[in-house]
Formats: C-alpha cells, structure tokens, sequence
C-alpha cells in the first residue's frame, strides 16, 4: 500500500500547483481579464480543447504541475481584456489569487484531518478544547540508525515498539529512559512490523553513541486530535497557526544564511528530493500522515508565493509596485529581464537546496 500511498500523494502534490493557477485564471476571468489557455502539465502538448469561453484548455506531457496564460500577460500591455490594461487592484488580485487557492486547501485538508484524526505537530497547537478529543497510539521508530543495534536486529523505520523487557511502552520517553537505564545490557524488544508482531533481542551500546544513543532508535509517539462541530474553526485557526511558524522558520534561515551558517539553515529547507523523500517515507505509514504533508506542502506554496521574490507571485506585484512608486515605466523587456533573472536565482538556489537533500539523504 506503500506504494499507492506515493503515488496518489505525487498526484495531489501536483494537483496543488493546478489549483493555484486555477486561482490565477478564475480572478482573471471575474475582472474582466481572458485566459488564453489553462494547462495541466508543461509542454509538449498532449491534447487541447477550445472551451466555449474562449479559452484553450491542454494536457501536457510533463506532470510538473500547471500554467496559467493571460491575455498581454506584461505590465505595458494595453486593450480591453489584457493583464497590462487592468487597474493596479485587479492585477493585485489576480496574483495573489494563487496564493489564496493553496491557503484555503490547506484549511480544507486540515478541517478534513480535524474530523477523521489530526496530528499533534507543535507545542499548544490550536484546538477548541471543548471540542478536541485527544488519543495517543504506540511508540514509533521514526528513523533507525545505519549500523546500531536496532537495525541490526531488523528493527526498521516507522516499526512500533510496544513493549521492552515485557513492560509496555506508551511514551517515546519511556524507551529513552530504558534504553540509556540498561546501556550496554541484551534487552528484548517487542514490535509490530505491518501486520506481525514479534520479539527481538539487542545489546544496547555500551556508551552512547553520537548520532545512535544507546539504540540506534529514534522514536515518537503519535498524538491526534480529533473534533466534530468545531473542525473548520480548527482547520482556520491551524492554517494561522503553521503560516505563522513557516514565516518564522523563514526569519531564521535567512538570519542563518547570513550569518554563513549555511548547514543550519540547509536543515531548514527541503527542496524537490527532500520532498519526494519526505513523501515516501510518509506513505509507508499510511496515508493519514501523506494527506497531512499535502497539507503542509500547500500552506508553504502559498506563503513562499507571497514573499517579494521575482519569478514569483510575490515578486511580480513587488516589482510592479516598485515602479509605480518610482514612477517610472516598467517596460516589457525590463520586467521579463527582472523575471528572468529571478528564475534563475531560484533555480540556482533549487539547485543548492537538492545537493543538500541528497546529502541528507545518503549520509554525505
């Protein structure tokens, strides 16, 4: 199921970028602006329809999310129906269209995840206590140490760990306390892997080992939340709650960055690889902890597009601001300049960002 869980996850990941051009072209559409073609995918084009709106609507052959084309698409465009001879308010709105999808679908996703069982993911993590029922399954390996004890008895990642020596295990800090209490000692440890439930035998290290303890183990217990009357308040308050903590995760890295802390603020980010191994170790769990990451993965589409940074969302209004403020006029061949070199800083940093993730990733 792990599998199918990843897959259906990569196509909502990508169904995520299709909503927030959706955004683009249905406040372009309501402001009197044309959309001169919606498409699903990146050329080449696969299949085309012309809708009777007038708009061509295509499938294309790279699955790389969606685009959005509008009608004299540059600030110096004039004539009815062009982006450029919109009002400052309509362009406004249009851009910050996209940024709205993602951040509603993220409430949607958590307001679902309120009803069926949400995740405690940070400290005093907004709820309706009258409201909030709260229950905590069994300790989990997030992640198991190459070389420890752990793996070596064929413990593996996201295996549940029930008991030690008999006694039964309801906290992740029960097993720390028992494990660094019998440092050095055999230890017999019961876990579930899927459907099996089985006793395994370890010799803990002796001393504690950087990067493995005593076990090689690191584990969490799952803690969920779950509401009925109050879940869309939940999932608005939650939404609220992660931008906040995702802008000031932002402060820190770029307070990081320039410090020349770059491995501190390289833990902070994940690019295309980070995520897609992020997202496949959360389908081996199941697919609660996959429809979650969507989630978050939403919320971070719609706060980094509304950040000042050319090539995005934000940076474009940015820099039609700028200039107006300037008074000065912003050319076609200056914006697409502006845009263009934007796109390849971001590339660029794309580009860092998974050197990072493949490091992270492979233990180099």
């Amino acid at each position: 199921m792990g599998i199918l869980y990843f897959i259906v996850g990569i196509v909502l990941f990508i169904l995520l970028v299709v909503v927030h051009e959706l955004g683009h072209a249905i406040a372009a559409r309501r402001n009197g602006v044309e959309v001169e073609e919606f498409g699903i995918g990146f050329p080449p084009r696969a299949w085309k329809k012309k809708l009777k709106n007038g708009t061509l609507f295509t499938l294309n052959w790279l699955p790389l999310g969606g685009f959005v084309r509008l009608k004299g698409e540059h600030d110096a465009a004039d004539g009815p129906g062009t982006y450029g001879g919109a009002t400052l308010w309509v362009k406004t709105k249009i851009l910050l269209a996209g940024v709205l999808m993602n951040w509603v679908t993220a409430v949607v996703i958590f307001t679902i995840m309120a009803l069926t069982g949400l995740p405690e993911l940070v400290p005093n993590q907004f709820s309706v206590p009258s409201d909030t029922k709260t229950s905590t399954e069994h300790v989990h390996a997030a992640s198991v140490s190459s070389g420890s004890p752990a793996q070596k008895a064929g413990i593996g990642s996201h295996d549940v760990i029930l008991a030690a020596n008999g006694q039964e295990l309801t906290s992740s800090q029960q097993l720390v306390d028992f494990t660094s209490a019998h440092a050095g000692k055999e230890i017999t440890l019961t876990i579930k892997q899927g459907d099996q439930k089985r006793d395994v035998k370890l010799t803990l290290n002796k001393d504690r080992v950087q990067g493995q303890g005593y076990a090689g183990i690191s584990p969490y217990e799952q803690t969920t939340r779950t509401s009925t009357w109050s879940a869309p308040i939940v999932g608005v308050g939650l939404t609220a709650q992660l931008t906040w903590e995702t802008l000031k995760g932002l402060a820190t890295t770029l307070g990081q960055l320039g410090h020349a802390q770059f491995a501190e603020a390289g833990q902070n980010v994940a690019g295309p690889v980070g995520i897609f191994s992020i997202l496949w170790s959360s389908s081996e769990i199941g697919f609660q902890p996959v429809f979650f990451l969507i989630g978050i993965i939403s919320l971070t589409l719609a706060v980094m597009n509304v950040l000042p940074i050319p090539a995005l969302d934000g940076g474009r209004l940015f820099v039609t601001l700028l200039f107006r403020a300037l008074k000065r006029p912003l050319t076609k061949e200056r914006e697409e300049s502006i845009q263009a070199t934007g796109f390849l800083v971001l590339m660029g940093l794309v580009l860092l960002i998974t050197f990072v993730d493949i490091g992270r990733i492979t233990g180099k």
